[in-house]
């Protein structure tokens, strides 16, 4: 297999067209790629720095810390020389030039804020160690994504100019093409065409300043954004930047119909939260005409507005295309979401994220890099003697780390009575739902049934479908409906998801509510008892979810009644789908 160039892949018209509009125009900050694996962004981001090869280029693996990003003070340099010296972090080294990040979705949450501040400034701020200093970081970004993996942060991508899906290769021909290129050497004829390019791009950005954009231009450009909702003002400057690079790609010095047809498919489609509002009927009865004075009639020599370049047709035919991908769009999926993010929790698991003081190391993990920078500054103050380094308590830095958050989503399946199994379908298609989206969220499932004097633990908090599968191949039924033991059983899984760091905890119960199997109290003190119960669990912080599944006409209230008690939301879905119940779940976070 043999790397190919930008001039030699297949069927990437667009996305590379739009990495062109990146290196004429750099103030439209960035592209980002989102396809599934194999889809050819590996290819496109080795393609852009074959591209630019006088520009400096540098990859943001997915597990860098934040000192990598930032820099700092060289340790090692300073000890040597006696003096402070500054170590240029990543995102001062890709000054001028490209950095590329492959996962832009999975980067964690301290280093996207780093690189949104970065692309927002321009520049990099750093205030630690005694250190104060301002870095440039005005480079282009090249980030890809997968979409099954979840959608990169939105205030990331709003301050991304250029957002494109990567096209499916469909046609036999193309993708045997793709197979022959890459089988054999490149031809010459590429590295030709790579020449060409990299001279239009010269003229190109030389001629850019000269193009010049309408008002009533820009004023179509905005109409279209509020016709498919884009929310923000980053997205009509966007556009109108990547129309005049269009121009100027195309040797022209001023803005034409097709520039803003661009702009509108690689900037403010991809921002699109809903579909435009069809065009007004025309009238059937026109106006009968008017008598005018000479003195009413327009100057000639008056300026006129342009006539409108993006006609509604041409709304309408970019619309057409939102149908089937309008769900998939980040910022559609954004704006649909209400929870927003889970947060993030610390302790000894997770992130690196800072280095801080401490008066006693004991059981602490200590950042010895940290505590080394720390007493550097002070070894000429200090008497060393024998040793090379003198290092005092006070220098001494341990680690902090911070981990994503998820949710704790606890099924508890009544498993008495001949509803049962069908409670336990809707479950099972409920839990098989929510681990989907189990990795992206650093969401866990639990699945327990009750019956008889108890509540057994099928499926230990997890996140492998695997996993659900084994535990509810053999459910037995029947017996007495023990509510009051599942619910402290609920409450011991909660704690102890807690100690892990995991806060969000979501019960939900598929029951009809109708206890009659208490802890310790016989049958008249088993409803007394299970709302004691309850108000323990409001008080936990737990939140509740009840599903009625018993028929309208059997219902007494009870599950109504129990949804009360535990402070929680009351469902009424006897014959609900797995996926509704699931998103009732999410819903009640």
């Amino acid at each position: 297999m043999h790397a190919l160039p930008l001039t030699g892949l297949v069927a990437f018209d667009t996305p590379r067209l739009a990495l062109l509009l990146l290196a004429v125009e750099p103030r439209l900050r960035g592209v980002a790629l989102a396809g599934p694996a194999g889809s050819g962004k590996s290819a496109l981001m080795r393609g852009m720095r074959e591209l630019l090869p006088d520009l400096p280029h540098a990859e943001l693996p997915l597990g860098v810390d934040d000192e990598a990003l930032t820099g700092g003070l060289d340790l090692e340099a300073t000890l040597q020389q006696g003096r402070r010296v500054i170590r240029p972090g990543l995102l001062a080294r890709a000054d001028g030039g490209v950095l590329a990040v492959d996962g832009l979705n999975l980067l964690g949450e301290g280093a996207a804020n780093l690189l949104l501040g970065a692309l927002e400034d321009g520049e990099l701020r750093i205030e630690r160690d005694g250190l104060s200093l301002r870095t440039p970081t005005r480079f282009r970004l090249l980030g890809a994504y997968d979409p099954a993996e979840g959608p990169p942060r939105a205030h990331l991508l709003d301050r991304i100019g250029l957002v494109l899906q990567m096209p499916v290769i469909g046609q036999p021909a193309a993708r045997a093409e793709i197979v022959r290129r890459h089988r054999q050497p490149a031809a010459a004829a590429w590295g030709e065409e790579l020449e060409m390019l990299r001279a239009l791009l010269g003229t190109a950005r030389a001629l850019l300043p000269e193009v010049r954009i309408e008002p009533a231009q820009e004023r179509e450009l905005s109409a279209a954004a509020m016709a498919f909702g884009v929310q923000g003002h980053r997205a009509d400057l966007f556009a109108c930047l990547a129309a005049r690079a269009s121009a100027a790609l195309g040797l022209r010095d001023r803005v034409q119909r097709e520039d803003l047809e661009l702009a509108l498919r690689l900037v403010v489609l991809p921002r699109a939260t809903q579909r435009p509002a069809p065009p007004p009927p025309e009238d059937a009865a026109e106006a009968p005409p008017t008598e005018t004075s000479p003195e009413s009639e327009p100057d000639a020599g008056a300026p006129q507005d342009d006539p409108r370049e993006i006609d509604e047709e041409v709304l309408q035919a970019i619309a057409v295309e939102l149908p089937e991908v309008l769900d998939s769009l980040p910022f559609a999926a954004s704006r649909r979401a209400a929870s927003g993010s889970r947060g993030s929790t610390e302790g000894r698991r997770g992130r690196h994220v800072a280095s801080v003081p401490t008066d006693s190391p004991r059981g602490e993990r200590i950042d010895v890099i940290a505590s080394l920078r720390i007493a550097a500054r002070w070894q000429r103050l200090r008497p060393r003697g024998r040793r090379p380094v003198e290092i005092r308590v006070g220098d001494l830095r341990v680690k902090r780390y911070r981990s994503k958050a998820g949710a704790l989503f606890i099924f508890a399946v009544d498993a008495s009575g001949s509803m049962a199994l069908n409670r336990m379908r809707q479950a099972k298609g409920a839990v098989h739902s929510l681990l989907g989206q189990a990795y992206v969220n650093r969401d866990k499932v639990a699945l327990m049934s009750f019956r008889g004097q108890g509540a057994d633990l099928l499926l230990p908090p997890t996140n492998s479908v695997e996993l659900l599968r084994r535990a509810v191949d053999q459910l037995p039924t029947g017996g007495g409906t023990p509510i009051a033991a599942t619910l402290v059983s609920s409450l011991g899984l909660a704690e102890q998801a807690r100690r892990r760091g995991m806060h969000n905890i979501v019960l939900v119960l598929l029951t009809d509510g109708r206890a009659n199997v208490g802890l310790r109290s016989d049958r008249a003190g088993v409803e007394e008892e299970l709302r004691q119960v309850a108000a323990g669990i409001a008080r936990s912080g737990i939140r509740s979810l009840v599903v009625d599944t018993q028929r309208n006409f059997l219902s007494h209230g009870n599950a109504g009644k129990l949804a009360g008690w535990l402070g929680g939301q009351y469902l009424y879905l006897p014959g609900a789908s797995g996926a509704a119940i699931a998103a009732a779940a999410r819903a009640s976070q």
